[in-house]
């Protein structure tokens, strides 16, 4: 069996390969991949596969957005970090996941299902995950957020950034009103504009229209100096930099 495991985090793409290798000892890993990018080029190029492992939140977004650029054919089980929001869009569309972290038992369960799905139900398996992954890349214009005794219409183009701190999620407007968001990064990283967002680390997805100017870090990081004042210094670590520094070339274009 040809296996793919699209994972940004190595702790969770090796154990799932020990656990692949354990259950299925027939398996080949074709790749290991770890962008979107990489996906779509490696998707163009590698038709050949039985299954694939992706997993939602990879290095340069959701990996629904792979699904903009190439069909894929192959039967997909997702895995995910707890994301309510992801997992009802699974529920709703019966599509295969599995909740990190990843075991034995879970793998089992999944390979089992997949392998009792007649030629018809895997082609029929395969359309509910695309149009399922196209339903959740319509970018997000506007959060509604309840503020005392009222629901604010937000639009994200206000937003300067967005900050996780002990659980919650709080976005910093231009203007700088704040608000707090009932989202994870997570969930907000699927349903924003690529083109006008970046997830710069664990605590902060910021917007190109943010963006005062770069300072040059220790470690070749950079620190990235906003419009408005950030609750601590927002540091791009050295493995995310290459494509910061292509997303504000290619925001410039």
């Amino acid at each position: 069996m040809r296996v793919v495991i699209i994972e940004d985090e190595t702790a969770a793409a090796q154990n799932l390969s020990a656990i692949l290798r354990k259950v299925l000892p027939d398996v080949e890993i074709v790749a290991t991949i770890d962008t979107v990018v990489d996906s779509v080029d490696f998707f163009r190029t590698e038709p050949s596969l039985d299954l694939v492992f992706m997993d939602i939140h990879l290095a340069d977004g959701a990996s629904f957005r792979i699904f903009d650029s190439v069909n894929i054919e192959t039967p997909i089980i997702f895995t995910t970090a707890y994301d309510q929001y992801a997992i009802e869009a699974f529920k709703v569309n019966s599509i295969d996941y599995l909740l990190k972290p990843i075991n034995e038992e879970g793998v089992k369960r999944a390979i089992e299902k997949w392998q009792r799905l007649t030629g018809f139900e895997r082609s029929d398996y395969n359309s509910r995950v695309n149009d399922m992954a196209k339903s959740q890349r319509q970018d997000m214009q506007v959060f509604l957020i309840h503020f005392r005794d009222k629901i604010i219409p937000l639009q994200s183009k206000d937003v300067a950034f967005f900050h996780t701190f002990e659980e919650r999620v709080t976005a910093y407007c231009h203007n700088g009103e704040k608000y707090q968001i009932d989202l994870t990064l997570e969930s907000l990283q699927c349903k924003l504009s690529d083109k006008d967002f970046f997830r710069a680390n664990r605590q902060f997805i910021i917007a190109r229209s943010a963006v005062k100017d770069i300072s040059v870090w220790f470690g070749n990081r950079l620190a990235v100096n906003t419009s408005i004042e950030a609750p601590e210094r927002i540091i791009v670590p050295k493995a995310r930099v290459h494509d910061f520094k292509r997303w504000l070339t290619q925001n410039n274009e």
